[in-house]
C-alpha cells in the first residue's frame, strides 16, 4: 500500500504498540525515539498537553531526520482531573485499575505529522472513553498478571484481555486506544502521496 516513489517515514516513538500498528499497512518506515521531557510545567489541559508532546516528539526528531515525513504521538489517559501515567510495576497497576473500577477514563490520543515536502504540519486528536466495570482487587491482580500492561497508561491492554474489565469503549476509531489514531493517520498520508490510492 506505500507509495514506494515518496519520501522516507520516521515514527517518532520507540513504542512496540504504535509499531504493530504501522506494521499493519507500511512496509518501509524508520523509528527514532525521541528525547522529550514529558513534565507539564505549564499546567497544559490534558488535551492541549497530549497535542504538545506529539509535536515536540515529532519536531525533536525531525531534527535528525531531514526529508522525512515525521509522526509523532502522545496518548494521556484521564481519571477525573488525575493523569494516569504508566505504572511501571505491579502495584501501581493495581491502584490504577481499583481507582478505574466503576468509574470513566478518557484517553486522548495525540497525533502530528510533519511533511518535508510542503513543510506543513497536521495535527489530530482523538478522544475515547472507557468505562469500567465494578471489579475488586482479586479480578484486578489476575488481569494484570495475564496481560502484564505495565508499560500501558490505564494500566490494561485492549488488544489483550483489558476488555474484561469494561462495560463499555466510545470511541470514533478503535486503534486509537492503542495508540495511533489509524483511520485519521492512513486518510492524511494517502492524502498526501505516502499511501497508494
Amino acid at each position: 500500500m506505500q507509495n514506494p516513489g515518496a519520501p522516507s517515514i520516521v515514527l517518532a516513538s520507540s513504542s512496540a504498540y504504535r509499531r504493530g500498528l504501522l506494521d499493519r499497512f507500511l512496509d518501509h518506515y524508520e523509528t527514532i525515539a525521541p528525547d522529550v521531557d514529558e513534565s507539564n510545567p505549564n499546567a497544559l489541559p490534558s488535551d492541549e498537553l497530549a497535542t504538545d508532546l506529539a509535536r515536540k516528539k515529532a519536531e525533536a526528531v525531525a531534527v535528525n531526520a531531514r526529508g522525512s515525513l515525521i509522526i509523532g504521538a502522545d496518548q494521556l489517559a484521564v481519571l477525573g482531573n488525575r493523569v494516569l501515567g504508566k505504572p511501571g510495576d505491579h502495584q501501581k497497576a493495581v491502584e490504577q485499575l481499583l481507582a478505574a473500577s466503576g468509574k470513566s477514563v478518557t484517553f486522548m490520543t495525540a497525533v502530528c505529522i510533519l511533511d518535508p515536502v510542503g513543510r506543513t504540519r497536521y495535527e489530530h486528536m482523538d478522544t475515547t472513553t472507557v468505562h469500567f466495570r465494578r471489579f475488586d482487587r482479586r479480578l484486578a491482580e489476575v488481569y494484570l498478571r495475564h496481560d502484564e500492561p505495565y508499560d500501558c497508561a490505564g494500566s490494561f491492554k485492549i488488544e489483550g484481555a483489558g476488555f474484561v474489565l469494561f462495560d463499555s469503549v466510545k470511541t470514533d476509531d478503535p486503534t486509537a486506544l492503542i495508540g495511533l489514531p489509524m483511520i485519521w493517520l492512513a486518510d492524511r498520508l494517502r492524502q498526501l502521496g505516502y499511501l497508494l490510492p
